[in-house]
């Protein structure tokens, strides 16, 4: 018979064996719909790597697809440290890059150096007041966040599509429901010249730093852990349970929002409602792969980012279906949560 017994801590290798595991076991089961599809395998997967690395400009769409991935993993990262579970990144990325597009596209007329930081203000308070009410509702009612922050995707979205309709809607976009541009004094810099790679992405390394050490070494990041633990034995030491929930919520609402910034700002310019390629709930498979460890976010979102690149240039040259990333993805996901079992416990034969 076996049986499961819970480990006291895990070995270090076995935690950092889990994930890559996980990756590697996602890539195994993506061959069963590769197969399905009649592509051989090996060269489906060599296409992968070339498109998501085997050139500068490869290299270069796979790091700006993972700006994005690391803000909105690094929102799941430090949300579900907490035990809040927020699944409501790509509401709050599209309400971050709205608030982007309403400041940034001629309400106020500032240079770059006052433009781009209040764009990136605006974006986080948007974000963090998207995710306020879900997070009070948890605190104060024990209303379930999972249910609140996924309805909340579908307003606003439903929202930013009205806003692309009346009041925000380009005049000049011929027909198109998309914003007024931003300003060219709101655009964050390119990093290479002539690619789409915008300084978004060092913001994101940046941010990845400062929440490590926010977790690490500080008292705030000693209250969220202890409120993840334990939330019970957290309120008997004096910690208000609370306010940690609440102030981890807004920081994970911001996270997002920021991605919003990223995009409209950093990439396309404009808002549009199809912006987001599901970057938020992506983001939840990036902190899953990361162990909700902040720095490991950063190649976690990379190489989620380079499944997808991979997969379109895949697509289009062996004619399967650019889908495959998906699934990838949700395999990944899938794999994590397995191996996580094994990282707590070991089988045993008795």
């Amino acid at each position: 018979m076996i049986r499961l017994e819970a480990r006291g801590r895990p070995p270090p290798l076995v935690s950092a064996a889990a994930p890559l595991g996980a990756v590697l076991a996602a890539l195994a089961l993506a061959t069963l719909p590769l197969l399905a599809a009649g592509a051989p395998v090996g060269p489906a997967f060599a296409l992968m790597a070339a498109g998501a690395a085997g050139s500068v400009f490869a290299l270069t769409e796979t790091l700006t697809r993972a700006t994005p991935l690391i803000l909105t993993g690094l929102a799941a990262a430090v949300a579900f440290r907490a035990r809040l579970y927020n699944v409501g990144a790509e509401g709050q990325l599209y309400a971050g890059a709205l608030a982007a597009v309403t400041v940034g596209s001629g309400a106020i007329d500032a240079p770059p150096a006052v433009l781009v930081p209040l764009i990136l203000l605006v974006s986080a308070l948007g974000g963090a007041v998207l995710m306020l009410g879900p997070t009070l509702l948890k605190a104060k009612l024990g209303v379930d966040e999972v249910v609140t922050t996924l309805l909340l995707n579908f307003i606003v979205l439903l929202f930013v599509q009205m806003m692309l309709e009346g009041p925000l809607k380009d005049p000049m976009g011929g027909g198109w429901p998309q914003s007024e541009p931003i300003l060219d004094a709101g655009i964050l810099p390119p990093l290479v010249e002539r690619m789409r790679l915008h300084s978004g992405l060092i913001l994101g390394v940046g941010l990845c730093v400062i929440m490590h050490t926010l977790m690490a070494r500080t008292v705030l990041g000693l209250k969220i852990r202890a409120v993840g633990d334990n939330a019970s034995a957290a309120q008997y030491a004096g910690i208000s349970v609370t306010g940690v929930i609440v102030t981890v919520g807004c920081l994970s609402g911001a996270l997002a929002g920021l991605a919003g910034a990223s995009e409209v700002a950093g990439l396309k310019g404009y808002l549009t409602a199809d912006l987001s390629r599901g970057f938020g709930y992506a983001g939840i498979v990036v902190a899953m792969i990361a162990g909700l460890q902040p720095l490991l976010v950063l190649p976690a979102a990379i190489v989620i980012a380079g499944i997808f690149v991979g997969a379109d240039t895949m697509s289009r040259t062996m004619n399967v279906s650019n889908y495959i990333a998906d699934l990838v993805v949700a395999f990944a996901l899938l794999s994590v949560l397995v191996s996580s079992l094994f990282v707590r416990f070991r089988l045993r034969w008795r």
